[in-house]
């Protein structure tokens, strides 16, 4: 595996420690404490930001509050042409963000090109379907004929946003927009570890015509601003692991607000004996290995029939190796560096247990300190222990067992095997029984011969998790929903619906029963007109 490396945390790009001093201005804080944050690619600091307190917290949404009204006032047109308007200014300014993003991150080039540009697929969707989304809806009343039903759709408020440190332009913005379109004012707490290239994002929000104060953000220690951003706020997303998830969404249940999250996953990927095997090893390459496996979506458990089992894993052994491992700031590697010193040492860790286990190692499987302090092999294993934690828990890096199984329903039975269901992965020469098989497995989203981009792209259509991967949907109109209110407002058109005083109640029953009938008759009568 060949590698790149950069010497220092601003070359060749075109930030100054300057410009991140400026961004961390954004933030509005009375803290005296400040959070260093740190250049995976190097460990030098690049520079701190304000470690907000609760007051902090109850300032920003205090704003926000206030914010909202009026923008949730805005005709949703204007407020539609604000995030048009943001998604060219994020294209212009591409280059300052991909080098935020690698800064922060240390992921490759060709990684941030997939997540910047993922922002104005989401802001496109957005612009299209938010009217839709917000727009009265006509139900039927209780009584044909006699009362009608409509339901309205208002802004939940003041939104929380808790996005996570491996996409932080990504799952930030996928969050924010639909609430912004939706008429909400936001506070978006952005990982301590990467917040500049959200502060940024918010820069630009502003400079496309975002009213003040309508997005604040606030930096700081998630133990502290998160708890206190929950209490405030009217809703809640959050991105990230399960276990933290578990304590938000037990959090916005005690004030009864909701929440969206989406957690960890133990992601399969299953070839089917009818596979192209080369196709499905280049396709298991990117579905593994994209960010050094920092993704949510990436494939951790490969299940392949044992029919086409030695091909494959040649095959996917072979693509593996070609991968190049670097941190600078051009495209010429595939893979960058992990986070940090602790997610290197999970990574590590698990795979020196499965080793112990006796477990084979058939790429990767090293710590590159001569690429990068955190950077680490592409790592493929086999006769994984099923019981054993590499098998079981997310390491959130790059390795992945590759497992033979019998048949069909074996391989669907061992993806379920889990009590994770975020994405799946099924590789077949059928595309119809690949659809079949998909639907068998309990995901939230399943893709056919495509490790995750042809899910995560479908921007009009939910992604979420099952099980312990979550609860709720970004992405598609539910996504936009799930940041409103629903009012019914129900009206006779005969007045009060008590019976009159001394009417005998069997004329009353009976009244309704006949008026029941002669609206199903009705609407039978319509829908055959409509055929």
């Amino acid at each position: 595996m060949s590698s790149g490396r950069s010497s220092a945390p601003f070359a060749e790009t075109s930030l100054t420690g300057d410009r991140l001093d400026r961004l961390a201005g954004r933030v509005r804080s009375t803290a005296s404490e400040t959070i260093a944050v740190e250049a995976p690619a190097t460990t030098d600091r690049i520079g701190t930001v304000p470690a907000c307190e609760k007051s902090d917290v109850d300032a920003a949404v205090g704003a926000a509050r206030e914010a909202q009204t009026e923008w949730a006032a805005t005709p949703i047109d204007r407020r539609a042409a604000v995030i048009d308007r943001f998604s060219d200014l994020v294209v212009e300014n591409r280059t300052k963000l991909l080098d935020l993003v690698q800064l922060e991150t240390g992921k490759s080039r060709q990684t941030a090109v997939e997540e910047l540009f993922s922002v104005p697929s989401a802001c496109e969707h957005a612009v299209d379907r938010g009217p839709e989304a917000v727009a009265d809806e006509p139900r039927g009343g209780g009584i044909p004929l006699l009362t009608t039903a409509t339901v309205s759709y208002e802004p939940v408020g003041v939104v929380g946003v808790i996005s996570p440190w491996n996409y932080p332009v990504t799952l930030s913005m996928a969050d924010v927009i639909p609430a912004l379109v939706a008429g909400n004012a936001v506070v978006l707490k952005p990982d301590e570890k990467t917040p500049y290239a959200t502060l940024f994002l918010a820069e630009l929000l502003e400079r496309a015509g975002l009213p003040d104060d309508t997005l604040r953000v606030v930096t700081g220690d998630g133990e502290v601003v998160g708890p206190a951003l929950i209490d405030r706020v009217d809703y809640v997303a959050f991105t990230g692991g399960t276990e933290t998830g578990r304590a938000v969404a037990e959090r916005a249940g005690r004030n009864l607000i909701d929440c969206s999250l989406e957690l960890g996953g133990k992601n399969p990927l299953v070839v089917l004996d009818d596979a192209d095997v080369s196709e499905a090893a280049r396709g298991a390459v990117t579905a593994c290995f994209s960010n050094a496996g920092q993704l949510c979506l990436s494939a951790e458990r490969i299940y392949v029939d044992e029919s086409v089992y030695e091909p494959f894993l040649e095959a996917f052994v072979r693509e593996t190796r070609q991968l190049t491992l670097g941190t600078d700031y051009d495209y010429d590697a595939e893979i960058g560096s992990l986070i940090d010193a602790a997610q290197l040492d999970r990574v590590r860790s698990r795979v020196d247990e499965a080793r112990e286990a006796g477990a084979t190692v058939h790429t990767g499987g090293q710590h590159r300190p001569d690429v990068g302090p955190y950077c680490y092999e592409p790592t493929i294993l086999t006769g994984v222990d099923p019981d054993s934690t590499v098998a079981c828990e997310e390491t959130f890096g790059p390795v992945v067992s590759v497992t033979p199984v019998e048949s069909t329903d074996a391989a669907v039975d061992a993806a379920n095997d889990s009590p994770f269901g975020l994405n799946a992965s099924v590789w077949t020469g059928d595309r119809a029984r690949g659809q079949r098989v998909a639907h068998r497995i309990d995901c939230g989203t399943v893709c056919v011969n495509d490790g995750f981009a042809v899910g995560w792209g479908a921007v009009d259509a939910p992604m979420g998790g099952f099980g312990d991967s979550g609860l709720g949907r970004r992405h598609g109109i539910e996504g936009i929903k799930r940041y409103l209110e629903a009012r019914t407002v129900a009206t006779s058109r005969v007045g009060p619906l008590a019976p009159p005083d001394r009417l005998p109640m069997g004329w009353v029953v009976e009244g309704a029963s006949i008026a029941r009938q002669t609206g199903r008759r009705l609407k039978k009568a319509a829908r055959s007109l409509l055929r």
